[in-house]
């Protein structure tokens, strides 16, 4: 089951295999704990955003809060700070030790990218993090 994209004539000259390398773990690591850190930073939204007042809640008189907590959304900020982070150090691993065209591309490490990006920029623009 060998690689379809490499030409008959293809040597392969690396002595260890390329997921056996500490690079490459230390790659599988950041990008593991960038994605873990994104899991976290939905369990700090659940938190930090307000309750749901429902109209039986209303009906009955149950105040609920309909403030943000400010404790969590610095927090939620500081966690996809730390997942883009990890997610761009993992990139720039992975751009410069794959350079064959047979390598794969990290996709799942630009969509983190991506999804860390459009919530720190909705993060700012929303609140005044930085007082």
């Amino acid at each position: 089951m060998g690689n379809k994209n490499v030409s008959p004539s293809f040597k392969e000259r690396r002595v260890k295999p390329r997921t056996k390398t500490a690079l490459y773990r230390l790659m599988l690591i950041l990008n593991a704990v960038g994605w873990f850190s994104l899991v976290v930073a939905l369990v700090l939204f659940h938190y930090a955003r307000p309750d749901f007042i429902s109209g039986v809640q209303r009906y009955w008189g149950i105040e609920g809060d309909n403030t943000w907590a400010p404790e969590y959304v610095k927090a939620l900020f500081m966690v996809l700070q730390l997942a883009l982070g990890l997610a761009l150090v993992s990139m720039v691993i992975h751009a410069r030790r794959n350079r064959r065209r047979g390598d794969n591309m990290a996709t799942n490490l630009f969509v983190l990218v991506a999804i860390s990006t459009i919530c720190l920029v909705t993060l700012v623009t929303t609140f005044d993090i930085f007082k």
